[in-house]
């Protein structure tokens, strides 16, 4: 039997889903606006304080295309119901671990369960209706909601840092995780493929041997240069990742089906994916802290702050759909990005002296112009893939926005570090942070020198990122216009470029 027959439990069942997507996404930004109190209680270095941030979206990210695959395979409900028990246990370890490194280590655990949600959730949606619009606005009502949660992550985060410790930013997931393991059997159907594949534990540890050495090296170029150590992981990641489509060309049973990359179309809006999330996920990263240590708030009101954009990236990943009813998704995709790029520009004229007005109509409109963005490409990565590898397209679609976040974090985070302890702002030796030199300084001079030098760090990231964002919103509108001018036929539903 599948819901579909029954409209009222397909929505419901959409309804859990939606509930997973904004927990497992919630996760990738609850914890910015805990940063400052870690800082303050495990005393973690810099760089470990940029892993408790994204070691969750690292792993997340490089464990995903297996366990998509493992999904179709052994049934996508059940590889769902397995990763929230895992989720909620390790939810509670982070709440309570001792020391940055356990921290570091459960945050990374977590990544690995949180890769079970976010395709089980993408797949089984696609399941839930078997019409093509239908399946179009149950992906972006997921997609919204994979967005709304890590816009309101910060929020979030800010209302339980008001009346607890850091750790219940963490523990938010354990009765979450309760509810999903008690309504998923009733509500979710099983699906899984008809012919189950081989699943190649080679191409599993390729894909993490890819992902993590480039990520670590990127980040350590970014923090400290271009040390040996951290160019020769970034080359080993590459040589890995060539390694692992070589051999995805080879099998009968792929983790990822490279084929799909030939279509120039398909290949731009992974992407446009990639790179979106990369710049956006960033912003949040450091608003949420020049919220705190620039302007001084407490996490309720810098969370509040934040829900401006919350509500942006929400709108635009809703209104995509119906927008596509008169233009093509291309068209509505470069028009975002293009208002994305100018929010872009206005959070380059940031400094610590700045309005919050100024704050805020930046991220709203970087956070609305990317909303449709993740919602019609979402569909059309899932929408390319046939049914019986729905669970592997919906992980791709997954990973690619993960790994562009966890690298933007890490790469434009790094940036951000860079620039600040590049700066001389007379702080001691030891202050590589600027949660360090707020809690260690009560020099005036010292504090408006270290926040200067922040907030020239955020103009330096933003200005990377109105770049990449206006080059992205040109290619996906070329594209779009030399296909017209090639073939006026219009595209099958789902193609987005």
């Amino acid at each position: 039997m599948t819901i579909t027959e029954d409209p009222r439990r397909a929505w419901a069942g959409l309804a859990v889903l939606c509930v997973v997507a904004v927990l497992a996404s919630l996760e990738l930004t609850v914890t910015h606006l805990a940063l400052p109190a870690i800082d303050a209680d495990l005393r973690p270095s810099g760089t470990q304080l940029l892993w408790i941030v994204d070691v969750y979206a690292f792993l997340l990210a490089g464990s995903t295309l297996a366990l998509g695959a493992v999904g179709d395979r052994i049934g996508r409900r059940r590889l769902l119901m397995i990763g929230a028990a895992a989720y909620g246990v390790l939810s509670a370890l982070a709440a309570y671990a001792p020391t940055p490194d356990l921290l570091i280590a459960a945050r990374a655990l977590l990544g690995v369960a949180g890769a079970t949600l976010m395709p089980s959730a993408f797949s089984l949606a696609a399941t839930l209706f078997g019409e093509a619009r239908q399946r179009a606005v149950a992906l972006g009502i997921v997609v919204a909601s994979v967005a709304g949660g890590t816009a309101i992550g910060p929020l979030v985060g800010g209302a339980l840092l008001e009346r607890f410790w850091w750790g219940s930013v963490f523990l938010l997931g354990v009765p979450v995780m309760v509810l999903i393991l008690a309504l998923g059997p009733v509500l979710l159907p099983e699906h899984r493929a008809a012919v189950a594949a081989r699943i190649d534990l080679a191409s599993v540890g390729l894909s993490l041997g890819a992902v993590l050495p480039m990520v670590w090296g990127l980040k350590e170029i970014a923090a400290d240069g271009e040390r040996w150590s951290a160019v020769g992981a970034v080359v080993a990641g590459l040589v890995v990742g060539v390694v692992f489509v070589a051999r995805q060309r080879r099998l009968a049973d792929p983790v990822v089906d490279v084929r799909l990359f030939r279509d120039r179309a398909f290949s731009v809006v992974v992407a446009t994916l990639t790179i979106g999330i990369f710049v956006l996920w960033a912003a949040n990263y450091y608003l949420a802290q020049y919220l705190q240590l620039v302007k001084d708030l407490d996490p309720l009101e810098a969370g509040l702050w934040t829900a401006p954009s919350a509500l942006g990236v929400i709108a635009g990943s809703l209104l995509a759909p119906r927008l596509t009813r008169r233009l093509r998704p291309s068209l509505v995709i470069g028009a975002g990005l293009t208002v994305s790029a100018a929010g872009f520009v206005l959070l380059t004229q940031l400094t610590a002296t700045s309005g919050l007005g100024l704050m805020v109509a930046g991220s709203v409109a970087v956070s609305a112009g990317f909303g449709p963005m993740m919602a019609l490409a979402t569909d059309e990565v899932i929408g390319a893939a046939p049914p019986e590898r729905a669970g592997a397209a919906a992980a791709l679609s997954s990973m690619a926005p993960q790994l562009g976040g966890a690298l933007g974090i890490a790469v434009l985070g790094s940036v951000v570090t860079a620039v600040f302890r590049g700066a001389d702002t007379g702080a001691d030796a030891g202050a590589d942070t600027l949660g360090a030199v707020v809690a260690s300084s009560t020099d005036g001079v010292v504090l408006a020198a270290a926040r200067d030098a922040f907030t020239g760090g955020i103009a330096v990231a933003a200005t990377v990122s109105a770049v990449l964002v206006s080059v992205l919103a040109s290619t996906v509108v070329a594209l779009s216009v030399r296909r017209d001018s090639v073939s006026p036929t219009p595209r099958p539903r789902g193609s987005s470029a």
